[in-house]
């Protein structure tokens, strides 16, 4: 089975698309992969990429093809707004240059929505089944990075958006939730629209014990923070929550914060102006790979998102990976993610962006024993086993793509 994969970002940059493509690979499948020139999160171009490409290269056993996009430099709304809408033009003429053959096609489909347009287009010029995941569910997830105030653009974004998610023939969806507010905006029955969570790498689950980090930050009750700082983590409330929960007996409490993005200039101002070096600390990105030697060393896991209704709707792939490692989660967000942890009694979960509660678990945290916090770990683990394992949802999710084609006619 020949699958052609459609995401705007990919290898070199950190998302879970590269790994579904190489297990796509492993289980049999002939993949190609139309994605963009990689400079996410920072709009910088990677070592060894520029405007000029490379434009065709093989990652895992895939054949990769790159279409060219304006990079979000500085991260504004104009730069983040021209990225948005350069690379799917630029991809849709690219489309010429795929070799062909494919028996399905699959988006990855991240902000924005629009990169499932070249995806529609290819796929109905060639009466292919078009299988787009929903990650990150539009317009609502724009308006949790861009204050788009204007009437007239919401109704632009809303009738595009529900607009492309009708032209597929398949949805997955992360959550039921998500689901459930997927076919009621298309019309498509739950048999159209699957449920299949985002998983994590197997990595994640194995400590990487790192002396020289270990020592670095000994004697620290460490909260760490691992992925890409935009206000829908609302990390602004997390810093204050930290001082707060400080002030109150946790003066070990340290917040460690291990990623980059758009918001990283505004939260280091605030550290700064609250003279808070000491009690959150910026380690900048790492590869995927070395996350879990800043989960080994952690106390706990903090995944935090805003009270955005959109975000309620998704459990975050970072949820997964945290409870791979076995540590206790403390969590700050709504909807289905709140439900996840609470289930799992693997951390303790507070309201999106209510900082006094996210305060009185931090300290509860604090104030246990270590073998509390292990037994913690131990039930996050449990469910991760139980929910997140790579090797069933990729079965899964390799299962729906072939379902689609034998729905459309045509033999494996």
């Amino acid at each position: 089975m020949r699958i052609l994969v459609v995401t705007q970002h990919f290898w070199p940059e950190n998302f879970r698309i590269n790994d579904i493509v190489e297990g796509f690979v492993q289980d049999g499948l002939s993949v190609d992969v139309l994605c963009g020139l990689p400079n996410y999160p920072k709009g910088e171009w990677f070592d060894g990429y520029s405007a000029d490409g490379p434009f065709e290269e093989v990652y895992k056993g895939a054949r990769v093809f790159r279409a060219r996009e304006i990079p979000r430099k500085g991260n504004t709304g104009k730069t983040i707004f021209l990225n948005y809408v350069s690379w799917p033009l630029y991809a849709a003429g690219a489309l010429k240059r795929l070799p062909g053959g494919y028996d399905a096609v699959f988006c990855f489909n991240t902000s924005p929505v629009l990169m499932c347009w070249p995806a529609i287009r290819y796929a109905k010029k060639h009466h292919i089944p078009f299988t787009n995941y929903v990650l990150d569910l539009w317009p609502e997830n724009l308006y949790s990075v861009l204050p788009v105030k204007n009437r007239f653009m919401r109704w632009v974004a809303q009738s595009v958006s529900d607009s492309l998610y009708k032209r597929c023939d398949r949805l997955i969806a992360m959550s039921e939730p998500l689901q459930e507010r997927l076919c009621a905006r298309t019309g498509k029955s739950t048999a159209d629209v699957a449920v299949i969570p985002q998983y994590c790498e197997d990595f994640y689950a194995v400590p990487q014990h790192d002396a020289a980090l270990e020592t670095q930050f000994a004697g620290r009750f460490n909260v760490v923070f691992t992925g890409t700082f935009t206000p829908a983590q609302s990390l602004d409330m997390v810093v204050r929550a930290v001082l707060d929960a400080r002030a109150a007996g946790a003066e070990a409490l340290h917040l460690l914060l291990v990623g980059d993005g758009m918001s990283r200039e505004a939260l280091q101002k605030q550290v700064a102006d609250l003279r808070a070096e000491d009690a959150v600390t910026f380690y900048g990105s790492v590869p995927a790979t070395d996350v879990p030697k800043f989960t080994a060393l952690a106390d706990a896991l903090l995944i935090s998102l805003s009270d955005s209704p959109d975000l309620g709707l998704t459990v975050p792939g970072k949820l997964a990976s945290y409870m791979a490692a076995a540590k206790p989660v403390l969590a700050s967000m709504n909807g289905a993610g709140y439900t996840a942890v609470q289930e799992s009694g693997g951390g303790l979960v507070s309201p999106a962006c209510d900082q006094k509660a996210l305060v009185d678990n931090m300290l509860a945290l604090y104030r246990m024993s270590n073998d509390e916090r292990a037994a913690l770990g131990q039930k996050a683990y449990a469910y991760y086993a139980a929910h997140y394992r790579r090797a069933e949802l990729l079965k899964l999710a390799g299962e729906y793509l072939a379902e689609e084609k034998l729905t459309n006619g045509t033999a494996l």
